[in-house]
């Protein structure tokens, strides 16, 4: 009976071995037959839409980077963000840059509509994307980097300049290898500055595919594989999409509008303004409250906008010539050139090389001639007021004239006058004496005693 079961041992031993060795081959059959399997189709049907337009600043990364997060969140099937920007900071770029790589979303990249630019910041972006579109008349490239002070390029030394040259080249070059893009030619925007239109970077290499329209996008990506960051590969197949448009946030929209050219000069003026008549009209406190919100709301766009120093010291001599304007008879010459002055300074306030925006003309002119009337009839008032004869308190009396009732002397010959309904205790200078019934004027007044002196009676 032991004999059996010590026979048996060895061959349940090879059985064991030969089930394991079997499903080792088996699970590698299988997974060699699984890595020849096409990529799986994405069905797509919800596209959410995001539109990146304007200069690449923090808020609108704000606005595209919490759209990637809402889309992911939603599981959507695409992304896609329409680009027409000139450029931007480097820092919003890569916020930017960063969301689409880390997107479990398959990201497009659409330049559209037809005129439209992806450019420096923009044509980072446009490389980052699973899927890189442009639309017929569009353009993209020129993504050298320059450096900005006071809203002006900045020239620096070659050794700088080439560190920044090759660390934005090879940080365009650590995700478009990836991307199965024409490295070199994408570094040549930019070592070299250059720009491409629709056609050329499509046939660089450089974008997937140009489409007209979203519709004709979405056909001509009908079928396509995409390669992810990650390397896998993903099929589209788009059945009926439905594209969702996420906007911005009203906070987003109402700071967007502060960061405005215009608006930020407007809000300059009005808190300049604001506090200039509250300090010429103290208790008046409605100019002070207003002036002061719009002061911090235009030192907020201020941070966001490349403010060219040169526009604020215009602005500030067109300030000072309309108070010179006030206080000397000029016939309007100073006035003039404080309006001529203010215009320019608007002009040069807001100047970037990657965009030309700046303060329109129309809004500078109908700001400054307002602004110049405003304060040079401020500042009359309170030179004005400065004549004006003290009304209140006992230094009202100055100047007034009254009628000796008893002899005014000196010291203890001080006598009393009748002034302005009232009797006074009076004295008058030393060693004179005025008799009763003359007309005195009251110099000064010292207590309760006034010191007064005689009017010379004209016959």
């Amino acid at each position: 009976m032991d004999a059996l079961p010590r026979r048996g041992l060895p061959i349940l031993f090879l059985l064991a071995v030969a089930l394991t060795v079997g499903s080792q081959i088996q699970s590698q059959t299988a997974g060699e037959n699984s890595a020849s399997l096409p990529a799986p189709a994405a069905s797509i049907s919800n596209v959410v839409e995001l539109r990146l337009n304007g200069e690449v600043e923090p808020l609108l990364a704000e606005y595209i980077v919490g759209g990637i997060a809402q889309a992911n969140a939603q599981n959507a099937g695409l992304i896609l963000i329409t680009v027409n920007t000139p450029g931007g900071l480097d820092s919003s770029m890569r916020e930017i840059i960063q969301a689409i790589l880390s997107s479990r979303i398959p990201v497009c990249v659409f330049v559209a509509p037809t005129g439209s630019r992806a450019a420096s910041a923009g044509f980072f972006i446009l490389m980052s994307a699973d899927v890189a579109a442009m639309s017929p008349g569009t353009e993209t490239g020129a993504a050298s980097p320059l450096l900005e002070f006071g809203g002006s390029p900045v020239k620096v030394d070659d050794t700088l300049t080439r560190k920044i040259t090759n660390d934005a080249t090879a940080y365009l070059r650590s995700y478009t290898s990836k991307r199965g893009r024409n490295v070199d030619l994408a570094a040549t925007a930019v070592t070299d500055a250059k720009a491409f239109s629709d056609s050329e970077a499509l046939s660089g290499n450089l974008i997937d595919v140009v489409a007209s329209s979203k519709e004709d996008l979405f056909s001509k990506l009908e079928g396509r594989t995409i390669t992810r960051f990650d390397g896998t590969k993903v099929q589209l197949h788009f059945e009926h999409p439905a594209v969702s448009l996420v906007e911005m946030t009203g906070r987003q929209k109402f700071l967007t509008r502060i960061v405005q050219p215009d608006m930020f000069f407007i809000l300059l003026i009005v808190g300049v303004l604001g506090l200039y008549t509250e300090y010429t009209h103290p208790g008046v406190f409605a100019p002070g409250v207003i002036g002061g919100i719009a002061i911090v709301l235009a030192l907020f766009a201020m941070h966001m906008l490349p403010v060219s120093l040169a526009g604020l010291l215009l602005i500030a001599v067109a300030f000072a010539l309309f108070i010179l304007e006030a206080k000397f008879p000029t016939h309007g010459v100073l006035g003039v050139g404080g309006v001529v002055a203010m215009v320019l300074g608007a002009v040069f306030l807001v100047k970037s090389p990657l965009t030309g925006m700046g303060v329109s003309l129309f809004t500078a002119v109908c700001v400054a001639i307002p602004f110049a009337l405003i304060v040079i009839f401020l500042m009359r008032l309170v030179l004005k007021s400065r004549k004006w004869k003290v009304q209140t308190g006992k230094e009202e009396l100055i100047g007034e004239l009254g009628e000796v009732r008893e002899t005014v002397g000196t010291g203890e010959a001080a006598g009393s006058v009748f002034v302005h309904g009232e009797l006074w205790r009076a004295a008058s200078r030393p060693g004179e004496a005025i008799p009763v019934g003359a007309r005195v004027r009251v110099k000064k007044v010292n207590g309760l005693t006034l010191e007064v002196e005689p009017v010379e009676q004209r016959g």
